[in-house]
């Protein structure tokens, strides 16, 4: 994988969930010639393939950016680690494979902020011409498509045991969260296929690889965009120690995520004024929005001793996680097929929420935290997290070294709206847990423990035992506002040629996983891009002027 030109009519920054997307859509076009750079390496680790291989790829250095949040009043002051992808694939390359949409009024949100060609209509169409549903195309699913989506392979009765502790509860059954309505309960499906990952990288480069008009770059970390009166020509890369140069004729596209995309726009002058004088970065654009508007999804998690045996019972010694290695290697079943969690809830918090607010991911084992081994003791984890927080944070560099990590403040629960849904959130968990004929199988609550019983308490154990759920959005968000980074085409504002590609451009972040979304991002982006440059009114398009918005 090497560049063999200077000059390309796209670059696209960040090989990642959307980035794949983008730059294998251009490249289906013969005489669109596009370079792809990628911070880290090609996808060979043989755990990026198998799905419960994240276990062993994040926290590691070799595929993950290992970003640290700062200390967070919200949750204790803790620290909390944010896996993202540094792979060919990015982070879908390392995430949990769980394939959520959302719901279809995230998108007419969107759409009513202001963004026209945002709603559920309109992005149903791109959900679906990435999608190779297993169970076959109908009015909300695709066929055919790149991305394998696919039911688990791995079934354990604790799992049915809570479907129907759930159920009884009155939480509808729900087969296909991502169809006509979310609500309910069900098993997850998987972006896998035949017990293997499918990656944006296996699904959109694998096949464009061998295109002579696709050039990647691994290993080769952005520094940041050259830009020329306003307009952005090129990158500046790092690789072996050098840097290097090259040049888009029409648009550089920044794929790099959350974290990456505004880090990478204040270093090239583009953000916060006050910000980039106080690290003698040249101003490019006073845009305040770059890194705000920080959006993640918080999980509570509540762990479950039971009398029924669970995976931690297949998992807990060497010989049978031995056992578990030759049954992946000779049928692609069990354990290792595993996906981040087995069973989904979507419900609210309180009767009062006009649509879902809440998602649980309720797995049939348990650890202190992914990586760690599991507990040597039968239990289940019942995680659920806020959908739709209003905390908000912000994403800033703290030099102007492109490989030092920016500045994290994920600023969780700092709206108190968000305190009395984590409180609700785990009235809910527990009542689920109450419920037959889960309940006559807990022998206890492990954690947080059931010596947390007043709301006061309840919030006291949220701020204790709350953990990422690897979802950051929204730092470079959509819109109109003085706040925002994009405008409805994802084009930078007051930047010309310069458009952002990834989960960091949504206004609000979606009720649910992100990186579906994030892909969906990546198909819609590549419409526009072609419309504004190839097709009849293109022209029209580039004679609209757009000017850095006034603060």
């Amino acid at each position: 994988m090497s560049f063999h030109a200077e000059k390309y009519d796209f670059i696209v920054v960040g090989a990642g969930s959307a980035g794949c997307v983008v730059a294998s859509r251009l490249s289906e076009n013969p005489f669109i010639k596009v370079l792809l750079i990628e911070a880290g390496s090609k996808d060979n680790n043989p755990w990026l393939h198998i799905p419960v291989g994240y276990f062993k790829t994040m926290h590691n250095p070799k595929t993950d950016w290992c970003f640290i949040t700062e200390p967070d009043p919200g949750i204790n002051n803790r620290q909390l680690q944010w896996p993202r992808g540094k792979v060919l694939g990015g982070s879908s390359a390392l995430n949990g494979l769980l394939y959520i949409r959302g719901q279809r009024e995230d998108y007419d949100r969107w759409s009513d902020l202001g963004n026209a060609g945002w709603s559920y209509d309109e992005v149903l169409p791109y959900f679906k011409k990435s999608e190779d549903q297993e169970r076959g195309e109908d009015a909300y699913h695709g066929a055919g498509g790149p991305l394998k989506v696919s039911d688990l392979r791995l079934r354990r009765p604790i799992a049915d045991m809570f479907i129907e502790a759930a159920k009884n509860s009155g939480i509808p059954y729900n087969n296909d969260c991502n169809g006509k309505d979310q609500e309910g309960v069900g098993f997850y499906q998987q972006t896998a296929s035949n017990g293997l990952r499918c990656s944006t990288a296996k699904a959109f480069l694998k096949s464009a690889k061998s295109r002579t008009n696709l050039d990647i770059v691994t290993c080769s970390h952005a520094t940041k965009v050259l830009i020329e009166n306003q307009r952005a020509v090129g990158v500046e890369f790092e690789k072996n120690g050098e840097r290097h140069r090259v040049f888009a004729e029409k648009e550089v596209i920044l794929s790099c995520g959350a974290i990456g995309s505004p880090q990478i726009l204040q270093l090239s002058g583009i953000g916060p004024k006050a910000l980039l004088e106080k690290y003698d970065i040249p101003l490019v654009c006073d845009l305040p929005g770059v890194g705000e508007n920080l959006q993640d999804h918080l999980q509570i998690r509540l762990v479950y001793k039971t009398s029924q045996r669970t995976l931690n019972d297949e998992l807990n010694n060497i010989f049978k996680r031995m056992a578990v290695g030759l049954q992946y290697i000779f049928t692609q079943s069990g354990p290792l097929t595993l996906a981040a969690s087995q069973v989904y809830v979507f419900t609210k918090s309180n009767e009062d929420e006009p649509r879902p607010d809440i998602q649980f991911h309720m797995q049939p084992l348990s650890a202190d935290k992914p990586g760690d081994g599991v507990h040597p003791f039968s239990a289940f984890t019942s995680s659920v997290c806020q959908l739709r927080p209003y905390s908000r944070g912000r994403v800033r560099i703290v030099s102007s070294d492109p490989k030092v990590h920016p500045a994290i403040d994920s600023c969780y629960l700092s709206d108190q709206r968000d305190q009395q849904v984590a409180i609700d959130a785990i009235k809910v968990a527990r009542r689920i847990a109450n419920t037959s004929p889960l309940a006559e199988h807990i022998i206890s609550e492990h954690v947080p423990g059931e010596n947390y019983q007043t709301d006061e308490e309840l919030l006291a154990a949220a701020r204790k035992y709350s953990q990422t759920i690897y979802h950051p959005t929204s730092t470079c968000k959509m819109g109109k506002d003085a706040t925002s980074v994009v405008d409805e085409r994802l084009r930078v504002h007051g930047v010309k040629n310069l458009r952002i590609v990834d989960a960091s451009i949504m206004p609000e972040i979606t009720s649910g996983n992100t990186n579906a979304p994030t892909i969906m991002i990546g198909e819609k982006a590549v419409d526009m891009i072609i419309q504004d440059h190839f097709s009849p009114s293109a022209e029209d398009h580039a004679q609209k002027e757009r000017t850095p918005q006034t603060q």
